[in-house]
């Protein structure tokens, strides 16, 4: 039975009320209202310190959000989630990430099964590979040590390990290289290999079913340049290992069935970079270093589960996103960490928030008729400030904005750490309190210039801190976002697990590549543009 209708309920117009009744009240307003408001509205909580004091919420509007949750069940949905209950309906799937960072000692049972028992065999598995890769029992066709590791996979099974290595790049062996592809291009996988040596080369192929069009499009680009190079269809069994469950066509593939890792259809795949789909980011950063992540993500779920709503990180977060959205008008939120290690954060969030929350019906197949997910993007501080910020801080949109800073540099090179947290923090107070027309005069401005160098201000942001970007860390920040996302999708009743939108373009994708791959050109019954677009792109492929 789907929840009521959402713009009905008492707690959603109370909601639109309030928001009505502040307007435009300015961040000034409320910071010299109320002295205390840095300190009061900031929570710190697994290793996280989150100020949210530039937010345009009130005290009222957290009640309003947090009483909105209340009558949405949100309390209620979290325990089924981490009962197993399968709350993606549409796929009629259980959602068990949680289960993939469980502590060995816990007990999460799925049909009466013992899911944390299954995961635990299969991260030894993954840590005992590592183990041989790293001391060189794990040697490749002629005798050589692995020392390029290759992961192939497309969105979930790509975005997670690339961010995850990019982000503990200071927590690898820097006598291994690590290369990701995933795009169907050639170009990707032909710069991927380049400078490689096939005899020291280690393939990851990533794909549940083992039937992903364009995994297994680079999968056999990658055997045949591996085979090619070696001279040998053995080759195959000590350069490839698959992240998969289905066993048939990794053996017909040529890969040891027993240098397969397994997950499971409760693992949605951008929920799936701490299974062993994050089997390269292992061999990266060794197995202590893998499981103290996990521990971080452990560390967020327990806070999730068990802290009261107005002390709840992702709760907090969650709702925050759901008042941007839906009452401010926001449409899309930049993350922009002062972090170069998290440079792919962004592009991961993308595909967590996104292809979650980006849905137009709710749980009961009615058509929304509120905004639901919001456009995320961003890049790293500070180039981001010499490239977009100018429309964050004098645009016409309305973008909030989460910054993620940390109080210590893996790489400390002078003052330079100083001086990327001093722009992370004046970027904050920029954004929220602006610069007026009275002030740009004062400071002798030029009454024709005012206008250009008058910012309005009023620009909502978060400021997420910790001490120091760890395997630990990281895993309570992904956590973080990904609950967020979680709760907001309850707010808009929506499943946030499925996926069926990413489908349609793939099915006619397979009619179109028959028809671009056939000798002769095939009777074509699409509309006149993809007509069109089909044979240009046959007369210029085939154009000498």
């Amino acid at each position: 039975m789907s929840a009521p209708r959402l713009t009905r309920l008492p707690q959603w117009q109370a909601l639109q009320r309030h928001a009505d009744a502040i307007g435009q009240r300015h961040l000034r307003e409320w910071f010299a209202a109320d002295p205390r408001r840095g300190e009061r509205f900031a929570l710190e909580e697994v290793g996280l310190y989150l100020d949210y004091s530039k937010q345009r919420v009130d005290d009222d509007a957290l009640r309003l959000l947090r009483e909105l949750a209340t009558a949405r069940g949100l309390l209620q949905r979290i325990e089924a989630m981490f009962r197993g209950e399968r709350i993606n309906t549409t796929e009629q799937r259980a959602v068990l990430h949680v289960a993939l960072r469980a502590p060995a000692a816990e007990k999460i049972l799925l049909d009466g099964h013992d899911v944390v028992a299954d995961v635990q065999a299969v991260l030894e598995r993954m840590a005992a590979f590592t183990e041989r890769v790293h001391s060189g029992a794990w040697r490749g066709h002629d005798g050589r040590r692995i020392r390029h590791v290759v992961s192939i996979g497309i969105g979930g099974s790509d975005l997670g390990p690339v961010m995850a290595y990019e982000a503990l790049r200071a927590y690898s062996r820097r006598e291994m290289t690590f290369h990701f592809v995933s795009n169907v291009d050639g170009t990707d996988f032909a710069e991927a290999v380049r400078e490689l040596d096939a005899a020291e080369t280690l393939f990851i192929v990533c794909s549940k079913t083992f039937t992903t069009l364009e995994t297994l499009a680079n999968a056999r680009a990658a055997r045949a340049w591996c085979v090619e190079a070696l001279g040998d269809e053995a080759a195959v069994a000590k350069h490839f290992v698959a992240v998969s469950t289905n066993a048939d066509e990794v053996a017909k593939f040529g890969i040891d069935t027993a240098n397969m890792f397994g997950f499971w259809d409760w693992v949605g795949g951008r929920y799936s970079m701490d299974s062993a789909i994050g089997l390269s980011t292992m061999l990266a950063i060794g197995a202590e270093h893998f499981r103290a992540m996990l521990a971080g993500f452990h560390a967020m779920d327990e806070h999730f589960r068990h802290a009261p709503f107005e002390r709840n990180l992702p709760v907090l977060m969650g709702l925050l996103a759901v008042w941007n959205n839906n009452f401010l008008g926001a449409a899309s939120v930049a993350v922009l960490p002062y972090e170069q290690y998290l440079k792919r954060f962004p592009a991961y969030l993308q595909q967590l928030t996104m292809e979650s929350n980006g849905k137009r019906v709710t749980l009961d197949g009615a058509a929304v008729d509120y905004a639901t997910g919001p456009i995320y993007w961003g890049e790293p501080g500070t180039n981001g400030q010499h490239s977009f910020y100018q429309l964050l801080h004098q645009g016409t949109r309305l973008v909030p904005c989460d910054f993620i800073g940390f109080g210590q540099s893996l790489n400390p090179l002078d003052q330079q750490h100083d001086l990327l947290l001093a722009n992370l923090i004046a970027q904050g107070e920029a954004l929220a309190f602006g610069k007026t027309v009275e002030e740009v005069r004062a400071a002798g401005t030029d009454a024709a210039l005012a206008p250009h160098r008058t910012f309005p201000g009023n620009r909502p942001s978060s400021t997420i801190l910790a001490q120091r970007l760890t395997p630990h860390v990281l895993g309570s920040l992904i956590a973080l976002y990904e609950h967020s996302v979680f709760v907001q999708g309850v707010i808009w009743d929506i499943d946030s697990f499925d996926q069926w939108g990413v489908e349609l373009g793939k099915q006619l994708a397979k009619t179109t590549i028959a028809e671009l791959t056939a000798k002769d050109e095939p009777p074509l019954a699409h509309d006149s543009s993809t007509n069109a677009l089909i044979r240009r792109y046959r007369q210029l492929r085939d154009t000498a």
